[in-house]
Formats: C-alpha cells, structure tokens, sequence
C-alpha cells in the first residue's frame, strides 16, 4: 500500500544501496536517520525501516509461515486488496493463500527463498535447454516444439469465474484461450487433468474439462499417469481415440471419455464420491444456464503436419466459428510488414531487433529476454 514513498524516494534508495554496495532495507535504514530527505519522507520511511526490524527479530522466535501471515496482516497488504473493488482483487487474495501453503511444505525461510532463488535463477538462465513456465495469455505468438497443457478441469479451465461472471461469452473466452494453447505446439501436445486436486488444503474431486471433448478423435490418444488419487492425474497426447462411450449426465452433453476407467484402467475415476456429489449437484438449471456445447473450426491445432477441424466430424447446433481475427495464424508464405534489422516492442519481452523473418514468423534479439521466434501479429514497430 501506499506509505508515502513516491518514486523519487524508492530511486534514492537505489541509489544509496548501489553506491555503498549495501542491501535496501540498510540503505532505507540510514536515509531515515540522515538529512538527506524531507521530513516527510523520512518519517515514512523510518516506520517502514522499524518495522522490517521488527519482523527479523520475530523471525527467531516465530514460524515462517506465521510471520508471513503477520507481515501481510501489520502491512496492510491484506486489507488492501480486500478493499480494493477491480476484478483481479479476488484471484489476488487467493494468491496470497497459495503463498502460505507453499511455504507449509519448507522447515525454513530460507529453504524457502533457496527454492525460490534456484526457480528464478533457471528462468533467467536462457542458455539451459529448460522447460519455459508461462499463462495462455503470455504465450500468445509464441511455438514451441512439445507443449504440456495442465489443469484442464471444470471450474479450473473453463475457470468457474469466467463462467459466474461472463455467462456464455465468458465460456467461449475461455475456449479461445484454449485454442491459443493448442495451437503453440509443433509436433507434441499433452493435456493433463487430475481427478482429485489440493486446492487451499482441501481435496477436492474434479471433472474433465468440456473442451477435451471438442478434440479431432483421430488426433487423441489416452494415457494414464499414476494413481487417479493424490493429485496423480492423466495424459492425453497425439494419436488415436476409441469413440462410441455411453453418455454421463452434465451440464455440456454426452462424453466420449464416459466409462473411460473400463477400458483403459482409470481406477474407477468417475467412481469417486466426489464424482458422485458434482454429478448430483448439477442441476437442469445450470443445462439451461449453458445450453448445448457449440462446435468450432480452426485452421490448424498443432498436431504434427495434419490440418484438422477442432471439433470435425461433428454437428455444429448455434455455433460459431473463431475467425482469422480472433487469433493469429503462422503463415509461412505470407511476407511480413517488418523487415531484418528493425526495432520492435513485444508486450511480453519487451524492446528487440529482428534478426531474421520465415513468413510473418520474426526471429528477433531482444535486450532482456535473449531471442525468441514469435509472430509478427504480436509486435508493434519502435
């Protein structure tokens, strides 16, 4: 929250640290004592340097994740976002939960920051062949040669927000999204969804997400990971899928992936109590709240070299069809408007120079981010 320190204070901050070569909180400390500042300022920041103090002696006597819990409570960090009245005020304090419970998992807080010091330090690292972690939303424009998609539940994806909060337009936001995913992979796509999932620390039972159905069959092939309990969860990748399953009673119509644990030894998945409990839940309401799932068409899903409808074979009832503007689309013969050499700005990335151009495919430098193959949709001339 805002304490009173404006941006030409936190800079002399910055720069008193830097030229001392001391850390921050030191660098605020002797400011806050000095006549450096205006009295404002400095008071300010003399409560803020009391209270980092505070906190690091409690550290000695107090568990990590109850100081964090403190910290965030004395700090108002908390309270500000329980006031503040934006959409992404709700997903913030979730966040905040998520915090605590993962530190639950470390004896310390410093294993804790150890973890998460070697997490960001493989992130940086652009040189390692490593596994790239982004959201949907980020990763628009990019290709990658094998894509693992996780979390492809109901009430996770498609988000239950997105559907309480944008009815059927929030849904098919959602399922745009989904396009976005399947459309970053070259040659591998894996889908994950688990059947029982820890969420705040509670287990929760989940449902396979309706856009699984919307997959070309001849495109899919089933595998299963570990145990259906725990958190374990199942595969889906490129290949072939056995169609004509019987029909389950949902919100979104019959599924090909009904009485899947038969055939392919899903530990009775769909057996749980918890699978039991969402299907009693749903009501004909909520049928009538979505009404019947309508087919898409796309140009291409990323499968390998083969061109495939996203939902083909299938009867489409009210249904619409994502266009060429909703998304961008990698077309090799289609010149781009950039040329090798320029300089460009991507939200993600931020400022870079084209080094080479396939297409409306850019190969480009950038400053920060090291280089990337993105689509030239995704950038704007500097």
């Amino acid at each position: 929250p805002k304490r009173g320190l404006g941006e030409a204070t936190i800079r002399q901050i910055h720069d008193t640290a830097r030229a001392l070569r001391i850390p921050m909180l030191e660098a605020a400390g002797n400011l806050a004592e000095s006549d450096e500042m205006k009295p404002k300022p400095r008071a300010a920041l003399r409560e803020v340097a009391a209270n980092f103090e505070r906190w690091q002696k409690a550290l000695e006597t107090t568990p990590h994740t109850e100081l964090a819990e403190t910290i965030l409570e004395e700090s108002g960090y908390t309270d500000m976002w329980k006031n503040d009245r934006s959409a992404e005020s709700p997903g913030r304090l979730e966040n905040l939960k998520e915090l605590i419970r993962s530190m639950e998992e470390y004896e310390s807080l410093r294993a804790f920051l150890e973890h998460v010091a070697l997490v960001m330090e493989a992130e940086q690292s652009e040189s390692l062949d490593a596994v790239s972690i982004m959201t949907l939303h980020s990763a628009k424009g990019l290709e990658f040669e094998t894509v693992f998609l996780p979390g492809w539940e109901e009430g996770l994806f498609p988000h239950q927000r997105a559907l309480d909060e944008g009815g059927r337009s929030g849904l098919e936001e959602e399922r745009r999204l989904a396009y976005v995913g399947l459309t970053r992979a070259k040659k591998n796509l894996h889908i994950w969804f688990v059947s029982n999932r820890l969420i705040h620390g509670l287990w929760q039972s989940t449902i396979p997400s309706r856009f699984l159905d919307e997959l070309p069959e001849t495109h899919v092939e089933v595998a299963e990971s570990g145990n259906s309990y725990g958190g374990y969860g199942n595969s889906y990748g490129g290949g072939s899928f056995a169609s004509g399953r019987g029909g389950r009673q949902n919100p979104y119509g019959a599924s090909r992936f009904d009485n899947i644990g038969e055939e392919k030894s899903f530990s009775n998945t769909y057996s749980t109590p918890g699978w039991q409990r969402a299907q009693a839940n749903r009501t004909e309401a909520t049928d009538r709240n979505w009404g019947t799932r309508s087919g898409h068409q796309v140009e291409r899903i990323g499968y390998g070299e083969t061109d495939s409808g996203y939902g083909a074979g299938r009867t489409s009832v009210k249904g619409r069809t994502i266009d060429g503007e909703l998304v961008a689309k990698s077309v090799a013969d289609k010149p781009s408007a950039f040329s090798v050499g320029d300089r460009v700005f991507h939200q993600k990335f931020g400022n870079g120079n084209i080094a080479a151009i396939e297409g409306n495919k850019l190969t480009i430098d950038f400053d920060k981010a090291g280089q990337k193959r993105v689509l030239d949709g995704f950038v704007t001339g500097v």
